[in-house]
Order: C-alpha cells, then structure tokens, then sequence
C-alpha cells in the first residue's frame, strides 16, 4: 500500500474480463459476499452463523473468507518488506502475503520497499559511501527528499539493511533493525515456491506496483518489468498464485493486457484523484470511481478492488464509526471482490471508538472493530497482524 492511503499519512508522522474476475472472485468470495455467476454478474450469499463457508474454484480453493492479507507480511511484528515479516505472517496463518510493494532499480530490477524513498526504511543513511545519492524529488507532485531506489543498482541496495518504519508506533520492532536486507522481487518469487513446497499447500503473493506513472517517465517501466518476471516463473496465467494491484488504474489495464493473474484497483479517499489521471487530465476522483458506472469500468480489465477502509465504513468528525456505504453492495454487483487496507492493533490506527487509551504503541479494541468491518460483507482485509484477523474472523464465521 502506498502513500495515497489516508492511514499511511498518519504512519508518517506517528483485456481481463469475466474469465479472470471469476477465478479471482470465486475463490475469495464467502461470508457476507458474493459468488459470481455467468456472465460476472454478482449474487449474494447468504452466511450462516456457526458455518465455516470456504471458497470454491481453482488456485485459491478452500480458502477461508474473510480473507487475511497480511500487509507487507507481519509488519506488526518485524520490520515491513522483509522475509522475516513474510516468513512470520505464513507462520501466524495469512491466507495470502503481501508480499512486494514494487520499485525498480537504476538498473531495472524490482524490489520490495514501501516507497522508492528508502531513508525511513533502510539504513542507508550510515553509509556515507552513499552521503551524495540523497536528493530531492518531486514523486506525485510532493516534494520528497531522501535516498531513491532508481538510484542505485541492485548490487548497491544489498549493502543496506531494514529497520522499522514507525519506531513510535512499534518500539518493539526495532529489535530487529538490521536483520534482513531488502528483498528483490524475483527472490520473493522463489521464496514463494520454497514455502509452497516446505508448508505443502499454495502460497499466494499480492504485489503492488507503486507510481508506475512516476517511473515511466523515469523510463522505468514497471508494468512491464514485472510480467517479464511473471512470464519467466510462469506465474503470468488466469489461476497463477499472484494477484497485482496498484493505485493507478491505467497501470492495472495495461497490467490486463501483458499477463492474465487476478487484478485489484486501490482506491484511496475519497476526494482524492489517482496520479495517472492528474497526469492524463482525467478529472476525475476516487468518489466517480465508486459509482456503480465507476465499478463496472473497473470490472472491464480488473476484478477487485482494494478501497481504504474508510470507504467502506466512513469516520465522523470525532473518528468513530459512521453507516456503511453502499460500496460492498455495489462492487459485489459489478463482479468485483473488495479487500480494504488496513487493520492495524494500534490505538492510532483504529475508529476513535475502537481506542483504548492514548499511548501510540497500545492495542485497542480491534476484534471490534474486525467485526463491524465483516459485517459489511467485505471478502478480506489486508492487516498488519494475521494472528488477530485469525481470531477475529473465527469469531464472525461463528456467530
């Protein structure tokens, strides 16, 4: 998840039509969703308290919804993008693991970063064999100064080590500062079918691509970069174990042309406009995008979406819980599955009616507010902690 998600703003400062959108959509698809019929057309299904329903379909048959993504692996727990926090997020039973946000090199391989800033990530900054690559960026229109990915080759990346994002939130993650190193993409993809092969049952990725408008003219382009490497692992197919996301919408239809994996669209606030439409002179907004004419132009090249959870349950002016929207209803009539971002433990993170006390590394009530997120009928969430989403959708599915 990238910098267009309202929560990750308070992190800083605390082409493929019905064929692939069945797949994707039959196979996550379940409690409080729905199952696509002929056509994409959506139906609901009704969940019963006490049952434990499952998807259906190939590739992600008998997979549990509510589906757990864990967000950038456990990055509860250890430093986000890191095998340890992917490693980890398999261990406390993520469905599926977020497992690359992408952002290409100087000499074009894909790495996994939040962001192509990597000062807040990285130790780069106690390499002063690097003191003169820091700069200053205009990346989507912010003004950004730091170390940039595109700057270096991979080799170079190598040399740093990973460290916690949000040291405030997490104190406790800081442990692990300099454990692991940064993960390029194509590793992931290999550590994908070792960990098939070791815990026996498919593991499933769900990379983004981050500003692909701002690498392309960059001369970067990483759509393409990224199917060459699905091609190369033959994971480019309708029922191959990756789903690709991103928060720029011609990037996924260009994505829908190039391979046949599963595609979401991420959906920030409201009000906000995706950068490949301030670029184009697309006016516009992510409100026009969640209409139900908005939705079915999504389910034309892609099947899901991944909306901010506010979208979905919107805040008052205090922070707390309002009425949901009409988005679940809607997507699931358009064919598409809905997986929001992101549940975290933490009292900064939560509706203000979910807070537990004021200190920014405490927990709060989040089964609660797991539980009004469920019952909208969204089909999974992407969550800094799959342990808790665990626990909480075994209490949903029970009743």
């Amino acid at each position: 998840m990238g910098t267009q998600e309202s929560d990750e703003r308070t992190d800083t400062t605390a082409a493929g039509g019905t064929g692939r959108r069945a797949l994707l959509g039959a196979a996550v698809l379940g409690v409080g969703g729905t199952v696509l019929g002929l056509g994409g057309t959506a139906r609901a299904a009704e969940g019963r308290p006490g049952t434990s329903r499952r998807a259906g379909g190939r590739g992600l048959k008998g997979l549990p919804v509510p589906t757990v993504i864990g967000h950038r692996g456990a990055s509860g727990y250890r430093p986000e993008h890191t095998f340890g926090a992917y490693d980890l997020a398999l261990d406390l039973g993520a469905d599926i693991v977020e497992a690359g946000d992408l952002v290409p090199t100087r000499d074009g391989h894909l790495v996994c970063r939040h962001e192509p800033e990597i000062g807040g990530t990285t130790d780069v900054a106690d390499h002063p064999e690097f003191a003169g690559r820091k700069r200053t960026k205009q990346l989507d229109d912010v003004s950004v100064t730091g170390w940039f990915t595109e700057d270096f080759t991979l080799a170079e990346l190598k040399r740093l080590r990973a460290v916690e994002r949000i040291p405030a939130n997490r104190p406790h993650n800081t442990l692990y500062d300099g454990r692991w190193g940064i993960p390029a993409f194509e590793e992931v993809l290999r550590w994908q079918d070792e960990q098939t092969r070791r815990r026996g049952k498919q593991v499933w990725i769900y990379p983004e691509l981050k500003h692909p408008t701002y690498f392309r003219k960059l001369g970067l382009g990483t759509e393409e970069l990224l199917a060459r490497l699905l091609r190369k692992h033959g994971k480019d197919r309708r029922n191959s174990p990756v789903v690709i996301q991103s928060f720029e919408p011609t990037s996924i239809r260009r994505m829908s042309r190039l391979v046949g994996n599963p595609l979401a669209v991420l959906l920030s606030g409201a009000n906000s406009r995706p950068w490949d439409f301030v670029e184009s002179g697309d006016p516009r907004r992510v409100a026009d995008l969640v209409t139900p004419k908005g939705l079915e132009e999504i389910a034309s090249y892609a099947q899901g979406i991944g909306p901010t959870l506010d979208l979905v349950i919107p805040r008052d002016a205090a922070g707390n819980l309002t009425e949901p929207t009409a988005l679940v209803r809607d997507a699931h009539r358009a064919g598409l599955i809905l997986h929001p971002y992101t549940m975290r433990n933490e009292n900064p993170f939560l509706p203000a009616d979910f807070r537990r006390g004021g200190d920014p590394d405490a927990y709060g009530d989040v089964f609660g507010a797991f539980r009004a997120y469920f019952a909208t009928g969204i089909d999974g969430v992407f969550t800094d902690h799959p342990d808790t989403a665990l626990l909480a959708r075994e209490d949903f599915v029970n009743g």
